[in-house]
């Protein structure tokens, strides 16, 4: 292997490793995927024109051995991983892919991987030698979601768990006989966990959104409870968010009253960090808030433990400023032994401190560090939680990026309100406490035209009562006024139905339904219409779009609806991030106006364009809508499962 030291040799050598030929994996065909060679390269040319590869110790990188890898990987997932891009599998490269989650492959796939693995090994060794103080691995694709035998979530080895396997079982001479291995992406790392369930020699720390199993790769493994069996029992400590919009504040909050009072006591011989920038402002798929600074905190606490020796290997991040800005931030850390210059002055979310304490409840039997309850005058600090998105609408889990202004933030935080405010009489409101623009909609009907789960009767009520029905992963806050619709019925409309997204926090993975905002006559799709109020509709129109639980000001209110019916549709502008903020106007029954809520003209232009999406339903999800169809006697059983299954193949 090559290396070298570019201009004035620093007083800590830092080791940064990269190499193009990662570049390799991309998609098949060329489709748009968050996980793709920008990546990498939109951080090496951030790096090289700070001019901080000047002052590393720049590396190439090697293939990693087949029998390093399989200390973590079965012989099968080693040998599918080898080969599938040889042209024997040309042909069936895409549908081995298919049977995965989350994963694809092209000729450039097997190298990659390999390059992948063996890059962390070799800064892993060098640090662990001693050659270099720390070291960053700029590396794709990415590796802590691969399980034993099974590539999963853009990762096809894990390049983590191969490392610290390798420096502990075939290395024992370099003296690296404990591990703290971080992973900071804001999804699990499911496959490092398995790998060291029962292993003492590896502390392994995850903090992620989890959302109580419904974030991704979802299920229980990213739960507080899952501590380590055996002898690796308090070796597993997960930090599972309750909500997204975590920020430097709640991270930092975990560093100090978690990670780093364990790592103390752990006294880890190196800290290898599976650097994942999703949790960045601005990243697509995260949804979370951490700022470049707060990396380089989170960083610079860890920096006291095992000599500094840190290894770092990228895994997620998905907005490309985000990661390069993070990666150079950390990169100064590590050179430098500080922080970048910054602040952070919010408070955590009152969730962060929940989870914090229940997490330090979970393991203090085996951490007496955690055994004592956190004092008043320090969990007092928070932030109230807001505009946490949810339901079949949740955007963050998306391949868009986003970026919220601060007037924008601060209009939707101004149209929350907590929930304990709520008065309730004998089933609903008492409505001479309620706001005046709640009693003035209140007088209004509307009729809400549903053409996707809430086709159900039972489903549409979670938004009016509050709760969830079988298939759901979470709740509804429900209604102010809980009174049920004042009548239904169904008529059909020359609009086009389809499915798109991956996946919702609300129904797992799959598409949800959208109706084409625009008619069109050779179109026909079943709509179930509820008459409720216009303040229902507006607490309706807030849960389809995000997580919370009432309104100082109406959404969309009787002007709004004088002027929907000349313009056709209106954006909702304090929902904007929400999958279904853009409410059509479809006509009138028996003189009152019908409305319904559905994606936006662009967003259609992305699903067509491959940008968004286009998936099938889930299996629960394309359920509940049959059902609905069935109840409202639209459709017989066979006729309703045809009519979903042609929804969701017919291309836009």
């Amino acid at each position: 292997m090559d290396s070298k030291i570019v201009g004035e040799p620093q007083q800590r050598r830092v080791g940064l490793l990269y190499d193009q030929r990662m570049c390799k994996h991309t998609t098949p065909d060329g489709e748009y995927h968050p996980e793709n060679p920008n990546r990498i390269l939109s951080i090496w040319n951030k790096l090289q024109s700070s001019a901080i590869t000047e002052r590393c110790v720049v590396l190439t990188s090697k293939e990693a051995e087949d029998k390093n890898i399989a200390l973590v990987h079965t012989k099968n997932h080693i040998d599918l991983i080898k080969n599938i891009s040889s042209k024997k599998f040309d042909s069936r490269r895409n549908k081995i892919a298919a049977s995965f989650n989350s994963i694809y492959f092209n000729e450039g796939s097997s190298e990659a991987a390999h390059l992948a693995a063996g890059s962390v090994i070799e800064v892993a060794e060098k640090v662990a030698k001693g050659e270099l103080d720390s070291a960053f691995a700029i590396v794709r694709p990415p590796g802590h979601h691969a399980e034993k035998n099974e590539p999963m979530g853009f990762c096809l080895y894990n390049n983590v768990a191969i490392a610290a396997s390798y420096l502990l079982n075939e290395r024992p001479d370099l003296g690296i006989n404990k591990i703290l291995i971080v992973d900071w992406d804001v999804h699990h790392g499911n496959g490092t966990q398995k790998t060291f369930w029962k292993d003492p020699r590896v502390l392994f720390f995850s903090v992620h959104r989890h959302e109580f199993g419904s974030f991704y790769p979802a299920g229980d493994d990213g739960s507080y409870v899952m501590i380590g069996e055996g002898p690796g029992a308090g070796y597993n400590i997960n930090v599972p968010w309750e909500n997204g919009r975590c920020g430097d504040a709640d991270y930092l909050a975990v560093w100090d009253h978690i990670l780093i009072p364990v790592a103390k006591e752990f006294d880890p011989d190196m800290i290898i960090i599976s650097a994942g920038f999703d949790a960045a402002i601005g990243d697509p798929l995260g949804g979370c808030r951490v700022s470049p600074f707060g990396y380089s905190v989170m960083l610079s606490k860890l920096m006291e433990f095992a000599q500094g020796k840190i290894v770092m290997a990228l895994e997620g991040g998905y907005n490309l400023d985000s990661i390069a800005n993070s990666t150079l931030a950390c990169l100064e850390v590590l050179l430098h032994n500080k922080p970048i210059s910054g602040t952070s002055e919010a408070y955590p979310f009152e969730s962060t401190w929940r989870v914090i304490q229940a997490v330090r409840q979970n393991l203090g039997p085996f951490w007496p560090v955690l055994a004592e309850k956190l004092p008043d005058k320090v969990t007092s600090k928070k932030t109230p939680q807001i505009l946490i998105l949810s339901s079949d609408s949740e955007g963050e889990d998306d391949n868009t990026p986003y970026k919220i202004s601060e007037d924008l933030e601060a209009a939707v935080e101004n149209i929350v309100q907590p929930l304990q405010d709520l008065k309730v009489i004998d089933g609903h409101d008492d409505r001479t406490v309620l706001p005046a623009w709640r009693q003035e909609l209140s007088k209004i009907d509307i009729w809400y035209a549903t053409f996707g789960s809430n086709m159900s009767k039972s489903r549409f009520l979670c938004y009016i009562e509050g709760g969830q029905v079988e298939g759901m992963q979470r709740p509804c806050s429900g209604s102010r006024d809980t009174r049920p619709p004042k009548d239904y019925l169904w008529r059909t409309f020359p609009h086009r139905l389809f499915f798109a997204r991956e996946r919702t926090a609300t129904w797992g993975p799959g598409g949800v339904a959208f109706l084409h905002p625009e008619s069109n006559n050779e179109e026909k799709t079943y709509l179930c219409l509820y008459k409720i109020t216009l303040e229902q509709f507006n607490d309706v129109l807030l849960q389809e779009n995000v997580y919370s639980s009432d309104m100082n000001s109406p959404l969309f209110d009787s002007s709004d609806l004088q002027s929907i019916q000349s313009k056709k549709c209106i954006s909702v502008e304090a929902v904007k991030r929400g999958w279904y903020h853009n409410v059509v106007y479809l006509g009138k029954e028996d003189d009152v106006p019908i409305l319904t809520m559905t994606c936006t003209l662009s967003d259609v232009e992305n699903f067509k364009s491959g940008k968004f999406p286009i998936c099938g339903p889930c299996k629960e999800y394309a359920q509940t809508l049959i059902k609905g169809l069935i109840e409202g006697k639209q459709l017989s059983l066979e006729e309703a499962t045809a009519y979903i299954e042609e929804a969701s193949k017919k291309p836009l």
